[in-house]
């Protein structure tokens, strides 16, 4: 798969911290950014089998974001989908 994870929504601190200098703090945004998902998740908005989860697309350096069921992994919705990225991955290429 070209994508890697960067972060769900209950391991996203930690990865996040993992990512950094081990004395280095999380940003403002990047606390931000973990409160919201946590809360998204905790809300059940998506449902009580389905989390938020980040990742970062290996082939084009660029965010996505995915809602996938805890239980199966199945990936239910990606922003931006697959075929866009491997669209984006081609032309970056040229």
């Amino acid at each position: 798969m070209a994508a890697t994870i960067l972060s769900s929504i209950n391991n996203l601190a930690m990865q996040v911290s993992a990512t950094a200098e081990p004395s280095t703090p999380l940003s403002e945004e990047e606390r931000i950014l973990v409160h919201a998902v946590k809360a998204v998740n905790a809300s059940e908005m998506l449902g009580p089998e389905n989390e938020l989860t980040f990742l970062r697309d290996r082939g084009t350096r660029r965010a996505v974001v995915r809602i996938v069921n805890k239980r199966t992994g199945e990936v239910i919705q990606q922003i931006p989908a697959e075929y866009v990225l491997r669209m984006a991955e081609e032309m970056k290429r040229g």
